[in-house]
């Protein structure tokens, strides 16, 4: 007994012994095949060979916010600055977050890898072992051209493509582990992997350790275009100091472009307005706030132009054209306006986070113009701001719906800029509070906005008591040139579009959009808000903006007969709490003075919108085009049909199905239409659990000619002559196995080997037809249906 226990243990001893042993490394992966490696690579084998591939096959997936492992491969800066394993979208974090903005947060990749991002390129550039084994980039390229993409139509069980799975984000020391224990996880993932050249071509580059491009250079007309404009925005006076501040704080996100210098059909250079402690002639050295009104803390900002050497992508492209004539607008209203700025305006977060107290110095009918001129750059702002997946955000606004502008000459009027000072303490925003902020402050602000919509109703009671009344004419007409005057804003699920005019069929909703209301949504949404910020700040923000969509909704209404409006809100918030039935009927639709409008139907809303349209008919964009030389007129009839899908079928369908039509005698000829859901809602006011307030009965399609919107959920892929089998099929559909089969035959799936012969082909189209507006579809939200 005794023997044997002394062998149990050393058994035992062994055993704890081989458990602390060192476990072998799992092997990196080599090159299989033969891969001659050339001696020099040219000095423009980046620009001319390298990135075209990044750009088509890999900026696709890696540019927003929301690209995997915060890798953004839309600029050699972004390839340098490498991977996180930080989470940018975290709803659940109790402190903000870090933030990571390319080109603001840091301008070096040493500073980058001290913020915690690690390479992915070869990290020993020097040394004689392949470069292969020292990048995660190479190692990504190598599992895919290894474990291919599966021959089958679907993904399978081995893929996750939801937007919430956990990304793996492996260094190159956890590599081997990684590849270990996901086979299938090589780049491009879950989409078919690269061709034989564009894979030697990455592998050629990488092997002579990845050198970038650096060769950005701005023309000397241009040069000449940016020194004008920077001289402009930074004049010396307090009047030019504090419209500068104005314009910047509206423009941050956009792109901007100078027209006269931009070649017809060419993609322009782009530009970022930035705040700098370097004057216009010096390297830039931008002050990197959170939000554009913190406090810069030096003594003069100046306003500077940062070109955009990135790959322009859709969801974040803004494009502001800069002429003359727009220019000469600046100086109308905010230099040659009859005003005086004795003091500027601080930037303590009471004041700055509140464009109604900071910019009170500046005419009310310049800010409000300066907003219309481009109308939907203001309201895309927070469309195609910092949120690249917002399904929170965006379940406070309706799937469709048409938006419409007070008349600034009614909006500027004395009597409004006396009632707008007098409110200045009911309109504050969350964006006061920092970007950690307690959800416990939303209780402040809700009994701020009821004060604010009492005190309006009670303005405007006042100032209709005479017989005046709203009326067509209150609606800014575009001043019968400006094609901003009506806006249509498509919602699809967890991201948006806006689009010029009242697009598709008549709305459940409209809002009607004022001075003050137009400013908040700004300030709201765009300019206070902080994508690294913490659930706070980001729940308060969400919760007041049902606030704001209620007062452009009950600003609509004001145009109705009074018992319409009541009608009306019971069909647009079913099933609504007793609370905010009480604010509905209370708060915000106190008004109850008539309509100056008179209505001669028992539908007024479908009247109105009639009245409307005839009333912008000058500015509204033309109906629907497609190419002649490729769908006949029967053929677009069949797809303009879509527009009347039963609710069955159009809730079988994706929010985004982007629909490629090639001509039946020559196939690389293409007509692209966009085919959106419009998913039903009892109400809108429901901050989770979406599904539960879902009308489905009521759900509908807009088809639109064109690309439209960033994150394109299907493909179809069909000749002109298969248009109308094809539509009767879809409107025949009744499950989901009934889809699949229609996808069968008319999709374009991410598992298709010639998915990528597609997306080249789609790309071109797009750049050919929006050289200035367009950008890289997202294929992040791509289905596996």
């Amino acid at each position: 007994m005794k023997k044997f226990g002394v062998i149990a243990l050393l058994a035992i001893a062994l055993c704890i012994a081989l458990w602390q042993w060192p476990k072998p490394e799992a092997p990196l992966l080599a090159e299989t095949e033969n891969f001659s490696v050339v001696k020099q690579l040219p000095n423009n084998f980046f620009d001319e060979q390298v990135n075209p591939v990044l750009t088509q096959r890999c900026v696709v997936c890696h540019a927003c916010y929301d690209a995997p492992c915060q890798l953004k491969i839309s600029s050699s800066e972004g390839v340098a600055r490498g991977a996180s394993k930080e989470k940018v979208y975290e709803g659940t974090r109790i402190t903000a977050a870090q933030p990571n903005r390319m080109f603001l947060d840091a301008h070096s990749t040493q500073a980058w890898r001290e913020r915690g991002f690690f390479d992915v390129l070869p990290a020993n550039k020097e040394a004689y072992e392949p470069k292969t084994q020292s990048s995660v980039l190479a190692q990504m390229l190598l599992l895919k051209k290894q474990h291919p993409l599966p021959n089958t139509s679907h993904l399978g069980s081995g893929f996750d493509i939801s937007l919430s799975r956990e990304n793996q984000c492996p260094t190159i020391d956890e590599m081997g582990e990684y590849i270990a224990d996901q086979p299938l996880g090589g780049m491009p993932y879950a989409l078919p992997g690269l061709s034989d050249a564009e894979h030697n071509t990455l592998m050629q580059w990488l092997h002579h350790g990845a050198p970038l491009s650096s060769s950005n250079v701005i023309s000397e007309e241009l040069n000449a275009e940016i020194v004008a404009l920077e001289k402009w925005l930074n004049g010396d006076s307090n009047k030019m100091r504090l419209s500068a501040r104005y314009i910047y704080e509206h423009l941050f996100t956009s792109h901007l472009y100078f027209k006269n210098v931009t070649a017809e059909k060419e993609q322009p250079q782009f530009f970022n307005l930035v705040r700098s402690r370097t004057p216009s002639g010096e390297p830039l050295d931008i002050i990197a706030t959170r939000r554009p009104f913190d406090d810069p803390k030096v003594d003069r900002v100046y306003y500077r132009l940062q070109p955009v050497f990135s790959t322009i992508v859709s969801k974040t492209h803004q494009a502001y054209a800069i002429n003359e004539t727009l220019t000469n607008k600046w100086q109308a209203w905010f230099v040659d306006a009859d005003y005086t700025v004795e003091t500027l305006p601080s930037y303590e977060s009471e004041v700055a986070a509140n464009p109604l107290t900071a910019f009170t110095l500046l005419p009310v009918e310049s800010r409000y113009r300066f907003m219309l001129e481009r109308a939907q750059n203001t309201i895309m702002g927070y469309i195609k701001g910092p949120v690249c997946r917002g399904q929170v955000a965006l379940n406070v606004i309706n799937d469709r719906f048409w938006v419409f502008f007070v008349d600034p000459d009614i909006a500027a009027s004395e009597e409004m800029n006396a009632f707008y000072a007098s409110q200045k303490e009911n309109l504050h925003l969350p964006a006061e509070k920092d970007s950690s902020a307690l959800a416990v402050n939303w209780v402040k602000y809700a009994k701020r906005q009821g004060e604010y919509m009492r005190a309006r109703t009670a303005f405007m009671n006042e100032e209709f008591k005479n017989g005046e009344h709203l009326n067509i004419s209150s609606i800014w007409d575009g001043d019968g040139d400006n094609t901003n005057a009506s806006l249509t804003v498509f919602r699809h699920f967890d991201n948006a579009t806006v689009v010029k005019g009242m697009t598709g069929e008549p709305t459940k909703t409209a809002w009607v959009i004022d001075y003050a209301l137009l400013e908040r949504i700004h300030y709201l949404l765009v300019a206070g808000f902080d994508v690294y910020g913490n659930y706070g700040h980001q729940l308060m923000t969400r919760l007041y903006m049902d606030f704001l969509r209620m007062e452009g909704e009950s600003n609509f209404l004001n145009l109705l007969p009074p018992e319409t409006r009541h009608t009306l809100l019971k069909e647009w918030y079913q099933n609504a709490s007793p609370e905010l039935t009480d604010y509905l009927e209370g708060d915000i639709n106190s008004f109850e003075q008539p309509s100056g409008i008179v209505f001669e139907t028992e539908n007024p809303q479908q009247e109105l919108y009639q009245m409307l349209s005839t009333h912008l008919s000058n500015v509204l964009p033309s109906g629907t085009t497609y190419d002649k030389n490729i769908l006949s007129e029967k053929q677009f009839s069949a797809l303009a049909s879509l527009d009347f899908l039963p609710a069955q079928q159009a809730t079988l369908m994706p929010e985004t199905t982007v629909i490629v039509i090639k001509n039946d005698e020559e196939p690389e000829k293409i007509d692209v239409f966009t085919a959106l859901r419009n998913s039903a809602h009892y109400n809108v006011n429901s901050l989770f659990e979406e599904e539960e307030n879902r009308e489905p009965s009521k759900d509908t399609l807009t088809l639109v000619h064109g690309l439209l919107g960033s994150y394109p959920d299907a493909f179809w892929f069909i000749k002109a002559s298969d248009i109308t089998g094809s539509i009767e099929q879809l409107k025949s559909i009744k499950n989901e196995k009934d889809y699949k089969a229609l996808l069968d035959k008319v999709g374009m799936r991410r598992t298709n080997p010639e998915f990528w012969t597609f997306s080249d082909n789609l790309l071109r189209w797009s750049e050919e037809q929006y050289p200035i507006e367009g950008g890289l579809l997202d294929y992040n939200r791509l289905e596996d249906r």
